[in-house]
């Protein structure tokens, strides 16, 4: 069974910078793609930033040169780096892996909570 388990959210002033981290309970060799979603109160879950095992990046256009996601493929971990947050980007986030295994399946974590606040 894989487990995705986030960490790093928190407070941060208008500004500031955090950075989630998403740990897979294996090795993320296994997944073709990786990834952050963010889910503001009252709003649809929404893509923030995915990586392929390929190295291939995509970003949510309000997030773009804000935002980095990156990997750790020692650490079965991937990254996503938020600078110059703002107080849109409160929300909860959710890392996300997909692999192919007898059809396409994604798996998820239970979220984290970045509020950007002054």
């Amino acid at each position: 069974q894989v487990q995705l388990v986030e960490s790093g959210g928190g407070l941060v002033q208008p500004g500031g910078s955090l950075r989630l981290s998403c740990a897979a309970s294996g090795s993320i060799f296994a997944f073709a793609t990786m990834g952050w979603y963010r889910q503001a109160p009252g709003k649809q879950r929404e893509l923030v930033a995915s990586i392929t095992m390929g190295g291939s990046t995509n970003y949510a256009d309000s997030v773009k040169g804000r935002f980095t996601i990156s990997r750790d493929n020692a650490k079965n971990t991937w990254y996503l780096q938020m600078n110059n947050l703002k107080f849109e980007d409160t929300a909860v986030y959710y890392c996300n892996a997909g692999r192919w295994a007898n059809g396409w399946r994604d798996y998820w974590g239970k979220g984290t909570l970045v509020t950007v606040s002054s």
